[in-house]
């Protein structure tokens, strides 16, 4: 066949300058790429500041060394401080909130207000204590929920009863319309199984990390009647990651303040059921 159809003829148009140069461009930066950066077999590049070659690991590495010097500093400072000191200090609070935002609001919402399975922080109810060291702790080391399972050992009525007389005995609640459970006998369960953490009187052992039940708090996989049997048959295990690692010590200083503050000028407020 020819280069000619229907009036129009190939070979014959060059391409616009713009699209020439444009292409002309690519090569050029790709050359230039290809000398700063690997991206030839095992060349390692030769941008400057890098030895050894470039890899996105040296390249964070550089950048947190350099955030380091600029601001390890200010960390030290507040780091030497008390945590209760250093919650009334406001740029350490709004370094603190910006950690807070970054590394916790995940889970525990970015007001701190919690979510499903995930406590309050602005209140005034702790699981582990809410002292500024406990807090450090809790965030330094990290928790772990340690709520068993006890559908086995107290079968299908007793989970019953007991969901009843902490609902009843405990949190001060009336039991939904229609729910068979006793809250006598569960008063007598609770005292043989869940006393040693939660204590005679519900309101929870803080080195056990178990939670006052006569708070609207303690509730934080849910507050109704089943929500706390499932919570009473198969347990919990949440967990609370250590920050020790990832943050260390003087932002974890920091955090600990944020959050130390954030229960200081609470005012409670019963969760809606």
């Amino acid at each position: 066949m020819g280069h000619s159809f229907d009036g129009i003829e190939e070979y014959d148009n060059p391409l616009p300058k713009w699209w020439f140069m444009l292409f002309v461009g690519t090569i050029i930066f790709a050359v230039g790429y290809l000398a700063l950066y690997p991206g030839l077999g095992n060349w390692k590049g030769i941008l400057p500041g890098y030895d050894g070659g470039w890899t996105q690991v040296k390249q964070w590495q550089k950048e947190v060394d350099k955030a380091e010097q600029q601001y390890g500093p200010i960390y030290a400072k507040f780091a030497a401080m008390p945590i209760s000191e250093v919650a009334k200090d406001q740029q350490a609070l709004k370094m603190g909130g910006r950690l807070f935002a970054s590394n916790c609001s995940v889970c525990h919402g970015s007001d701190a207000k919690g979510a499903f399975g995930f406590p309050n922080l602005a209140d005034q109810q702790w699981r582990w204590g809410g002292a500024p060291d406990s807090i450090k702790t809790s965030v330094l080391a990290g928790r772990h929920a340690v709520m068993p399972a006890w559908g086995e050992a107290l079968g299908e009525t007793g989970v019953q009863n007991v969901a009843a007389f902490v609902l009843e005995g405990i949190a001060g609640r009336k039991l939904p319309d229609g729910a068979k459970a006793d809250a006598a006998a569960g008063k007598a369960l609770f005292a043989s199984n869940c006393m040693a953490c939660h204590g005679p009187d519900g309101h929870g052992v803080q080195a056990m990390g178990a939670p006052d039940l006569s708070k609207p708090a303690a509730f934080i996989y849910g507050t109704s009647f089943s929500q706390l049997q499932q919570t009473i048959r198969y347990g919990r295990q949440g967990v609370m990651p250590n920050q020790q690692d990832f943050l260390g010590n003087d932002k974890v200083h920091l955090l600990a303040a944020y959050v130390f503050s954030l229960g200081q000028s609470a005012v409670e407020k019963p969760r809606a059921e």
